[in-house]
């Protein structure tokens, strides 16, 4: 009976365990030290793959999902494109209004606090005023 995996995919899969006892292997995408065996495993695999070793291929469900989130993720990366855009527009209008309605309720303060003081300093003077008398 044939192998399965070539000696080229078992020492890379060994190399890959070796690192994750040391514990200086790293997930490809996060970044994240590797601690399951499975992942170090996975991660050693991968790697004879792509150095053209006799290694089998993906499961056919792992690919078809691989292939639907990459699908997905192009046709959303369409949307959000346009997205962006519009985003952008969207919170600039809203910074404005928030800038703007800032200075508005601001003003508002402002006058409404003077209105205060001088109704307050009318009576005060007008108190003063009739006790001068």
């Amino acid at each position: 009976m044939a192998r399965k995996y070539s000696k080229k995919a078992s020492a890379k899969v060994g190399r890959a365990m070796k690192k994750r006892k040391a514990g200086t292997l790293r997930s490809g995408r996060s970044g994240k030290k590797v601690k399951s065996r499975k992942q170090a495993i996975a991660i050693g695999l991968s790697e004879a793959r792509r150095a053209g070793a006799k290694v089998p291929a993906k499961k056919s469900s792992a690919r078809k999902t691989s292939a639907k989130k990459s699908g997905a993720r192009k046709s959303s990366a369409k949307k959000s494109g346009a997205r962006k855009s519009s985003a952008k527009k969207s919170s600039a209008r809203k910074s404005s209004a928030k800038k703007s309605g800032a200075r508005k309720s601001s003003a508002r303060k402002s006058t409404s606090r003077k209105s205060a003081t001088t109704k307050s300093g009318a009576r005060k003077t007008s108190k003063k005023r009739s006790a001068k008398r």
